[in-house]
């Protein structure tokens, strides 16, 4: 996949360094974005009335829950998890469907260091502080295991103090840090909100992992194709397009590699979705024709080498075109 366009590594980071520092500014003034819409960013999140009340009431079954094992009061055992629960309630807002968050109902003791993972990759983990305090002093800590576990970390700043009877709180998404940039002395790290990435940006760097997550796996599948273990490179398209199901190309080699192994009714119709995503995808078209002929289904062949040859003449592949024709050809004799 070709990176032209794309931002390098550093100029990322660059960029969104200089708009925390902005948003930082504009954090001092009180001068925030605010947009209460799912899915969309927003510096602010404000939580109150009744999707409070079920946060609070989650919070005391926890604190219940797990009283005996703590050897805090009760009530410090709620407000730690109000606190965790209030900063994944905003990252929840934020990214929406795009995040899935952890089952605690199914993971006793805890949530196993990780709060969400990609609803399209669950490999990917997103660890979530959030923390109360004067804006000067504040830090975010993560530990070792966390940084391990997860692709970036999260930092909410939570602008009231947390108790069971506050009635609303304004939380502000203080920024992020992909965990590979993180440095850890000792057995944990911290970081001041200076010292993080502007939050606007995690979406993108999240569907840049993504990508990278996808181009990883085609070229895996490509170096089991050179190697004609076809079955392999099966596998490994099947992990990309578990992450995006919408990668015409994808479709259309896993369907080169289920022709190789004899499997031409599964090929057809690997090619079948590849054409439902480009309707121009000349290759498909071809290369379904072929499985079609090796099936002898001839009107089926011959309607697809057709539409190949006329997207290939359209695009000046000539060598394509010729290749077409001869197959059209064939099925006339």
């Amino acid at each position: 996949m070709s990176n032209e366009g794309k931002f390098s590594r550093m100029d990322w980071k660059t960029i969104l360094k200089a708009q925390q520092t902005d948003f930082i500014a504009r954090l001092e003034s009180g001068d925030l974005l605010h947009c209460d819409k799912e899915g969309k960013h927003s510096e602010l999140t404000v939580i109150s009335g009744e999707r409070l009340k079920q946060l609070r009431d989650f919070c005391w079954e926890m604190a219940e829950k797990y009283r005996r094992t703590a050897s805090n009061p009760i009530r410090d055992v709620f407000v730690n998890n109000m606190k965790g629960k209030l900063g994944e309630e905003v990252v929840k807002t934020r990214l929406g469907e795009f995040v899935t968050e952890v089952d605690y109902e199914k993971r006793i003791g805890g949530d196993g260091k990780v709060d969400f993972t990609l609803t399209s990759d669950s490999s990917v983990g997103i660890q979530v502080k959030a923390r109360h305090g004067n804006l000067d002093q504040i830090q975010w800590s993560i530990s070792r295991e966390e940084i391990q576990k997860n692709a970036v970390l999260v930092c909410i700043l939570i602008q009231e103090e947390v108790s069971e009877a506050q009635p609303e709180y304004n939380l502000i998404l203080a920024g992020f840090l992909p965990t590979d940039m993180i440095t850890v002395a000792g057995g944990k790290a911290s970081g001041r909100i200076d010292e993080l990435l502007y939050a606007g940006g995690l979406r993108g760097y999240l569907d840049d992992l993504i990508s990278s997550k996808v181009d990883e796996y085609i070229k895996l599948a490509e170096e089991c194709f050179n190697k004609e273990d076809y079955e392999a490179e099966i596998a490994h398209y099947n992990q990309a397009l578990e992450i995006n199901p919408k990668n015409a190309g994808v479709y259309n080699n896993r369907g080169n590699a289920r022709s190789e192994l004899g499997d031409n009714k599964g090929a057809i119709d690997d090619y079948t979705e590849a054409i439902n995503i480009d309707l121009n995808y000349a290759d498909a078209y071809y290369n379904r024709g072929l499985s079609h002929s090796i099936l002898k289904s001839r009107i089926c062949a011959n309607k697809d080498f057709k539409t190949a040859a006329n997207l290939y003449k359209k695009s000046g592949d000539e060598t394509s075109y010729q290749d077409a024709m001869k197959e059209i050809r064939k099925i006339i004799l």
